[in-house]
């Protein structure tokens, strides 16, 4: 991370154009729950859900960059509009630097949110770095915040929040509903 470290996480959480998700214990609470025929299923919140698509009203572009593959995870992606999304392989670096260099932006201009050790080489380069507080120790000891809400508990939707209130849009994004 080459910013200075006197930046607080609200100054760099209003920095951020694009917010980065991992999967597996950030948009869902960790747990795999095996169906009869093997397959594996998730549980998403569907608070986190909608605070995704408030950034993006705000104009915050989203992405997913998860290890694990699985096809509930493309289809919660669709619903939401997340257009950028990468599934399978602990290498995530990889598909982070082509995202910058598909998107033009910055390290320092993307937030993550992880909570295990695949998801570091990520958080030591975004600008905002956010850890859940069941995360790893190491991911937590890297991470410009932890959030108060457990992953697929509300932490995703902490965060979306935390961006439009750094970057002055929570009000007009919300003024659809406080009518």
């Amino acid at each position: 991370m080459s910013e200075p470290t006197s930046m607080t996480y609200l100054e760099r959480a209003a920095r951020v154009k694009l917010m980065i998700f991992d999967v597996d214990g950030v948009l869902t609470d960790g747990s795999l729950h095996y169906g009869a025929d093997g397959e594996a299923l998730k549980t998403f919140n569907v608070q986190d859900g909608l605070g995704i698509k408030l950034i993006q009203e705000a104009g915050i572009q989203t992405a997913i960059i998860s290890a694990r593959t699985s096809p509930q995870v493309i289809r919660r992606a669709a619903d939401l509009g997340i257009s950028h999304l990468h599934q399978g392989g602990h290498d995530k670096l990889t598909p982070f630097n082509a995202l910058l260099h598909k998107t033009g932006l910055t390290a320092e201009q993307v937030g993550f949110i992880g909570d295990d050790v695949v998801d570091l080489p990520i958080l030591k380069r975004v600008g905002f770095a956010v850890a859940v507080p069941n995360g790893r120790q190491a991911v937590l000891a890297c991470a410009h915040h932890t959030t108060v809400a457990f992953g697929g508990k509300g932490a995703v939707r902490e965060v979306c929040e935390m961006l439009m209130h750094a970057q002055g849009s929570y009000e007009r994004v919300m003024a659809q509903f406080l009518v």
